[in-house]
């Protein structure tokens, strides 16, 4: 079965790494540290996420993935 665009199931692991961080609420500076890669590597992983995820901004996003199951908020 063909996934359709902006997919959930397309998110890379890594996507999924940023995403996780993102839902902690850290910024990109911090999520470069912790994934020790490049804070222009966490913007394009944002920016993938925020397509496939159809959302606007990151708030969006975290939510969407909220509700897909994707990840879940510690409190």
């Amino acid at each position: 079965m063909a996934t359709r665009p902006g997919s959930i199931d397309e998110l890379t692991p890594r996507e999924m790494d940023v995403l996780r961080l993102l839902g902690q609420g850290l910024p990109n500076r911090q999520i470069a540290a912790r994934l020790d890669i490049n804070e222009r590597t966490v913007k394009y992983h944002v920016s993938a996420i925020l397509a496939k995820l159809e959302a606007s901004n990151r708030t969006e996003a975290i939510m969407r993935a909220i509700e897909r199951g994707l990840i879940t908020l510690e409190g």
